[in-house]
């Protein structure tokens, strides 16, 4: 066995060569706080432009832990030691934090955080679009309950609006923008109880087609809640688990083509290639599903079959762009979450990884001046990582010391519970005997659990573009809406816009400005 003294020794050596040159000069790290320092200022001139358009990108399940091991993997992938990189969020000047439980639980799930944070409304777990009026399962508590969206906001003040997602379009988060119901696993009428269609609740899938006819931009996985029961997949012909579920006999995606107007360009895609195909200049609705259920993690994508959700995001933004009045448009990186839940860090991290690539790609395609971009997440996960390692180790790898109690190495990643959890002859497992930077290695966990669990502790919000600066302390989750929408003027909340210019689009400063200007007017 290795002797824990020259692991630790073999750790301090490590420290010590991995330093970079420049940071051992002080004026390195001075030079740096004083630009941090001068950018800092410049964020007293506050932006209180109009947004025009919002885009909200949620990581499903990107707590702090999360977004701090995706950065350093982001520097690993580029051969850096990751600890010094910068995320393209962590480049928003705005930063807040958000209490994410649910109104009925400490520990959240991912229905009722999409209800608040898209809703405006905190609501119970397994609910969407539906106040804590409603009960989870209970269809009779539904009816008069529902609460509308920012996009269903923005849809009806004459913007674009589209969703795009690495999970199923009607997975918890993406169906909180326009559907409303008891239950986030109704996701056709197949996984409905009977008494819940006897009273007249219709399954997410239906939703979508038609409580919201017009999104323009719908992207990513579900296919086979959209086609009657065992309709064949045109990807997965043989697999029977890749089978049409509905039992109403109706094909959603037919639906969907017949309420578009004649005269507009409508697009339904199935696999990368089509997708890539299209000219955004002659599409006005576009609908894409990718696969039967969720998406494939970014590991493991077929990249003839599957766009990544960065090439999502610069075609839905293509595509909405195209509207004089701007857009909203929610971006899901949801499979952060199921990585986690398999105990997979690996995997949760590389999509991380890409979603902060697509909020790079959005950045480019879109203008601070008119767009406020919101990153955040609907709650964590019982995930870290420590163990003193050195600086540059690599993320997936092993702590510098042993265990002093077993004797036995110890990966830096960890998890509070999960399927990870492994006992081998009376003892936790050797993980120095395993492959522990395989794609789908399962990091060891305290507890064992068939999926590792959500965590409860606040989850970071990053903010630019107009009226940021109001994402800005510790807010409750339901707040952030209310943020995007003021910043807009659009919802209910309407009365601080104003016509301030020949165009007359409104201005959320503009009460501000006239305040400036009577003031002169008193004084000359």
């Amino acid at each position: 066995m290795i002797s824990p003294f020259l692991v630790l020794a073999i750790g301090t050596c490590l420290t010590s060569s991995l330093v970079p040159e420049k940071e051992k000069d002080p004026k390195y790290w001075r030079d740096q706080a004083q630009q941090t320092l001068k950018n800092a200022l410049k964020l007293q001139n506050l932006n209180t432009n109009v947004a025009k358009n919002i885009i909200m990108f949620l990581g499903d399940g990107m707590g702090v832990s999360t977004v701090t091991a995706a950065r350093i993997l982001k520097g690993q992938l580029h051969h850096n030691p990751g600890e010094e990189t910068r995320l393209e969020m962590d480049k928003f000047p705005h930063v807040a934090l958000s209490k994410t439980y649910n109104t009925n639980a400490q520990v959240p799930d991912s229905a009722g955080t999409a209800t608040a944070y898209l809703c405006g409304v905190k609501a119970n777990e397994g609910t969407v679009g539906v106040s804590a009026a409603t009960q989870r399962s209970q269809c009779n508590t539904t009816r008069g309950n529902e609460v509308t969206s920012i996009l269903r906001w923005a849809k009806d003040a004459g913007k674009s609006v589209g969703v795009v997602t690495t999970t199923r379009v009607n997975h918890a988060t993406p169906s909180a923008t326009y559907a409303h119901s008891a239950d986030r696993d109704w996701y056709s009428d197949n996984e409905m109880p009977p008494e819940a269609l006897s009273q007249g609740c219709k399954d997410i899938a239906y939703q979508l087609m038609h409580n919201i006819r017009d999104i323009e931009v719908i992207l990513g996985g579900g296919r086979k809640y959209m086609f009657p029961k065992n309709t064949t997949d045109v990807e997965y012909e043989q697999d029977e688990k890749a089978r049409g579920t509905r039992l109403d006999g109706l094909n959603l995606i037919d639906i969907w083509k017949s309420f578009k107007p004649r005269h507009k360009h409508s697009h339904y895609v199935w696999n990368r290639t089509e997708l890539l195909a299209l000219h955004p200049s002659a599409v006005d609705y576009l609908l894409g599903l990718f696969e039967p259920g969720d998406m494939q993690y970014e590991l493991n994508r077929n990249n003839v079959t599957d766009p990544s959700l960065s090439e999502m995001v610069e075609m839905a933004i293509k595509i909405l762009s195209k509207n004089p009045k701007g857009f909203f448009l929610l971006v899901e990186g949801g499979r952060i979450d199921h990585g986690h839940h398999e105990g997979k860090a690996k995997q949760a991290l590389h999509e991380a990884v890409e979603m902060d690539m697509a909020i790079g790609q959005a950045g480019a395609m879109t203008s601070l001046e008119d767009t406020l971009t919101v990153v955040t997440a609907d709650h964590s996960h019982v995930f870290t990582f420590g163990g003193y390692t050195p600086r540059g180790n690599s993320i997936f790898g092993l702590a510098p010391m042993l265990s002093d109690t077993d004797k036995k190495p110890f990966t830096s990643i960890l998890y509070g519970n999960g399927p990870g959890y492994k006992v081998v002859g009376g003892e936790r497992e050797n993980v120095s005997m395993v492959d522990y930077a395989h794609n789908n290695y399962q990091a060891q966990s305290a507890v064992p659990l068939r999926h590792e669990t959500h965590g409860g502790e606040d989850v970071a919000v990053f903010a630019k573009g107009p009226m940021a600066h109001l994402l800005h302390g510790v807010h409750e989750q339901n707040y952030i809406p209310h943020v995007m929408a003021y910043a807009a003027c659009i919802g209910a909340n309407r009365d601080h816009c104003a016509s301030a210019s020949s165009s007359g689009s409104p201005s959320p400063g503009f009460p501000l400005l006239s305040l400036a200007l009577l003031l002169l007017g008193v004084l000359f």
